[in-house]
């Protein structure tokens, strides 16, 4: 059983961009459930084996509400602020949760994505157009990475990309650990405001999107959806749908030249795609403490007790690099073919974008190391600058060249 003190401070940086924290292995081996400091002072457990984590996202005994007071927080403000607002769906428990992923999932299985996938193909080909008209070296983030996702959602939530770089900027203000409750607040409040009239247009003209499906089908006539619902569930949907799948077509690309027989392998054999964008996710896991937890009741994981009230953390990164689900988990391989990451989280708030986030890494990275297969980082991949203080790990710029 792990002991009831408090260990290290929380989060822990990674050393090397391409590993989780060193400490992670070390916790996994000698102490897979243990106890840390958060950055308000509040104790919370970490649990780092991978069927540890599966169990914490899965279990009914642990809710996902980010204003419950035992809630851990690696961004304190973002918590304050939730106790003063309905949250997203994403951060409701069931039934709740179940009656917003029942309406939205239809937007997002499988076979709806299927037909996204031309669109998508459309605007990664334009991007790629204006990149190869600069002189580089170029910045790969603002050129691509992050416009691809934002494009992209913006034409599915049916909101004009003329107000992508205010969505970008709000986000990475709202994610960062190091923004003041004033500042995310702001951030929060403008992207608020902008949704809410966006909701409103969408009321009087509404088009072929899902902004105005919902407005339309849920808000009215039926009354199903509250305003402030639906105006939430379009923020989270918006941010978390280009933030996340930016960060990884950026580290993505950058673990690939930096694997060259790796990349050689994919662009040999495109068929090998999907399961190289599963390697990625799990080598990577940049969510890794997202999903994080609050025990509803007494409960024991791993042999320890975790009282009622408790945080959790459960670490998507440790569970990915768990030696007893994946061989030899420090090495990039694309030819793995096991998919039993947790990347995407795990249970019943498993990202309801992952069919839409696969299909945008898959067409980024074949098309992008398909028309460009001289693509190289423009810099010492140890020197570039990483995002060590967002609640994402991610890169801020990546010079690359041809």
């Amino acid at each position: 059983m792990a002991e009831d003190t408090l260990g290290q401070d929380f989060p822990m940086q990674r050393q090397c961009p391409f590993e989780p924290p060193k400490e992670y292995e070390r916790l996994r081996a000698e102490q897979p459930i243990s106890r840390v400091r958060m950055p308000d002072g509040t104790p919370a457990w970490l649990v780092t084996l991978h069927e540890d984590v599966r169990t914490v996202l899965a279990s009914p005994a642990f809710s996902s509400d980010l204003a419950h007071p035992g809630m851990p927080a690696v961004n304190p403000e973002i918590r304050t602020i939730a106790r003063q607002q309905r949250p997203p769906f994403s951060r409701m428990d069931p039934p709740e949760h179940s009656f917003f992923r029942r309406m939205l999932i239809p937007e997002f299985t499988v076979k709806r994505t299927k037909t996204l996938r031309a669109g998508i193909q459309s605007v990664v080909d334009g991007l790629i157009d204006d990149l190869l008209r600069k002189s580089p070296p170029v910045d790969l983030v603002d050129e691509f990475a992050l416009p691809v996702p934002s494009l992209v959602i913006c034409q599915l939530l049916g909101v004009p990309y003329s107000r992508h770089e205010f969505f970008q900027q709000q986000a990475r203000v709202i994610l960062s650990r190091q923004s003041t409750r004033e500042q995310v607040g702001a951030g929060f409040t403008a992207l608020r405001a902008y949704l809410d009239t966006l909701v409103e247009e969408k009321l009087h003209t509404p088009g072929d999107d899902l902004t105005s499906r919902l407005a339309t089908e849920h808000l009215e006539p039926t009354g199903e959806l509250c305003r402030q619902d639906l105006v939430a569930s379009c923020m989270l949907l918006l941010t978390a749908g280009h933030e996340t799948t930016s960060h990884m077509i950026s580290l993505g690309v950058t673990a690939l030249l930096e694997h060259p027989d790796q990349l050689a392998a994919l662009q040999n054999d495109l068929t090998l795609l999907p399961e190289a964008v599963e390697e990625l996710l799990r080598y990577l896991s940049i969510a890794d403490y997202v999903p994080s937890r609050v025990a509803l009741e007494d409960v024991v994981i791993g042999g320890t007790v975790i009282r009622a009230g408790e945080g959790v953390v459960p670490l998507l990164a440790a569970a990915d690099w768990d030696p007893k689900v994946f061989d030899n988990p420090g090495t990039l391989d694309i030819h793995r073919g096991n998919r039993r990451h947790v990347a995407f989280g795990y249970g019943v708030h498993q990202c309801i974008g992952q069919h839409l986030a696969r299909t945008e890494l898959e067409v980024a990275f074949s098309t992008l190391f398909t028309r460009i297969p001289t693509l190289q980082i423009a810099a010492p991949s140890d020197e570039l600058d990483y995002d060590h203080d967002g609640m994402l790990f991610g890169l801020h710029e990546l010079p690359v060249t041809w």
